[in-house]
């Protein structure tokens, strides 16, 4: 019974703090709202991560696939200099060379190394980690990497070719009318191999070049059949497939109506053969076969390549002017293009080709577009990529310059 005041029933207070409890929801009610929130807020942060990686990308196709007409300078550095050197790209760095010495640069024009040399005729075959240069014609070829100096190496007969590996193997053509010679050294100047040549059998060895880890040579002969010049080609193993295999040698090819002047590797397990009007692909790392036959209809001036692609400049013979074409490893055209004047220089550099001739330059990306057409401040003696977009380093003379393509 309700209590009495003066004779009348309490009434009921209410206490305005104290609420009722509702219960609890389901856990996993509860866990799934909260990933739902934590999604959404992520959700929003990816998408504009991805707005801003596309607007860069968009931006960088844009710059990358334009096609300039000026370089401007963004750094440079001289040094000056008597002698008329050569220049090549290698490592790090670049390579001066000439008849009094080789030298190693950075990328600031300094010189890191130098080895005095006394050459009449130098020339270089550069690989990713050594390089040699040979006295043309004379006995000496001494062996680098980007350390300097490896060995050194003399031949009994006149240098005429050479060939290196990338530990610093060296195949070399010896100059002999009746009995020339291809020797294989290591950099300290001692003799791995030596083939067998007779000029009724094999013809003459005019151009060789080596894989990258030395197991493989490849060699081009000429010789004389009834009068007429044909061509041969040999493959010799150093490995285990080769040991078994007379004078090393595990594919002899031979071709009529075609005069091979070039061979070159892509990688250890392909390699293009280049005549005056055809190209022959072989694929194989232990037993190269002739994959492919490419003819051609014009007169080659240059070829160059790296390990993907190799490219050629054509000298039209119904339009003035000149082509370039490139190909991929297996021989398909990537794309051609038809151009004024001369380029007598050309190389590949990742996924662009450069094209140069004094101070002119050309540089094509691998699909074709034209990227540059121009002409730099000084005689081109090496070009090649800088780090950034649309940089490169151009070494004239005696100046290493960083330039920057712009309208």
């Amino acid at each position: 019974r309700k209590p009495m005041i003066r004779g009348k029933p309490m009434a009921q207070r209410k206490i305005p703090y104290l609420k009722v409890v509702e219960p609890p929801e389901n856990p996993k009610q509860l866990k799934k709202a909260e990933r739902k929130v934590r999604w959404k807020k992520w959700e929003g942060a990816v998408s504009i991560l991805i707005l801003a990686v596309l607007a860069i990308c968009g931006t960088y196709l844009l710059l990358d696939n334009k096609t300039y007409g000026t370089a401007r300078e963004a750094a440079s550095y001289t040094k000056e200099i008597s002698d008329t050197s050569n220049y090549v790209q290698f490592a790090k760095g670049i390579i001066r060379y000439n008849r009094n010495g080789v030298v190693y640069l950075n990328k600031k024009n300094e010189e890191v190394w130098i080895q005095p040399t006394q050459i009449k005729t130098p020339m270089i075959e550069v690989k990713e980690n050594a390089f040699a240069v040979a006295d043309r014609g004379g006995n000496s070829i001494m062996v680098f990497t980007k350390d300097g100096l490896k060995g050194e190496i003399e031949t009994t007969l006149p240098i005429e070719k050479i060939a290196i590996s990338d530990q610093g193997i060296v195949s070399a053509i010896l100059k002999n009318e009746n009995s020339p010679q291809i020797i294989s050294y290591d950099a300290a100047g001692n003799i791995l191999v030596e083939q067998q040549i007779t000029l009724g059998t094999t013809g003459y060895p005019v151009a060789l070049d080596m894989t990258d880890d030395g197991m493989m040579l490849a060699v081009c002969y000429l010789y004389t059949d009834n009068g007429v010049v044909e061509s041969r080609i040999g493959y010799y193993n150093f490995g285990a497939t080769g040991k078994e295999k007379t004078d090393n040698r595990v594919t002899a090819d031979q071709y009529e109506g075609t005069m091979l002047a070039d061979v070159f590797f892509m990688g250890t397990d392909r390699s293009i053969a280049v005549g005056d009007n055809a190209f022959e692909i072989y694929s194989g790392k232990d037993t190269p076969k002739r994959l492919k036959e490419v003819k051609l209809d014009q007169e080659i001036r240059s070829v160059f390549h790296s390990d993907q692609y190799f490219g050629m400049i054509l000298v039209n013979k119904e339009k003035s002017g000149n082509e370039l074409r490139v190909y991929n490893r297996s021989g398909e055209l990537i794309f051609s293009k038809e151009f004024t004047g001369e380029y007598k220089h050309g190389k590949i550099d990742g996924d662009e080709v450069i094209l140069y001739e004094g101070r002119r330059c050309s540089i094509y990306k691998i699909n074709g577009i034209l990227k540059f057409e121009g002409r730099m401040s000084a005689d081109i003696e090496e070009i090649f990529r800088a780090v950034g977009v649309n940089r490169y380093y151009v070494m004239s003379s005696n100046e290493l310059k960083v330039v920057y393509l712009t309208k």
